[in-house]
């Protein structure tokens, strides 16, 4: 998950509170692709574009419903549950 990705060697850094849609977005792309240094990771990818989407992003919208449709629901859960717990921290 984000934060354990992020916690290992070489992750990328958890976005802050302030970052807008589109810094989620792209966050989310980088986690669905496993690029830029990122694990593969389809729980994080959509929590961030779940994020992403409440801050604007339609695009974040489209990814992320296109995505849940690959996930097992369980992981979809998780993934809602991770962004909860993430707007509640900020």
């Amino acid at each position: 998950m984000l934060h354990e990705a992020i916690e290992s060697a070489g992750a990328l850094p958890v976005p802050g509170p302030q970052a807008t849609g589109d810094e989620l977005f792209r966050l989310g792309l980088l986690y669905s692709t496993g690029q830029g240094g990122a694990p593969l990771d389809y729980v994080s990818a959509h929590m961030l574009f779940n994020l992403a989407a409440m801050r604007g992003s339609d695009e974040a919208k489209a990814y992320r419903k296109e995505l849940s449709q690959e996930m097992d629901p369980a992981d979809v859960a998780e993934a809602q549950r991770a962004a909860r717990r993430w707007l509640a921290e900020g």
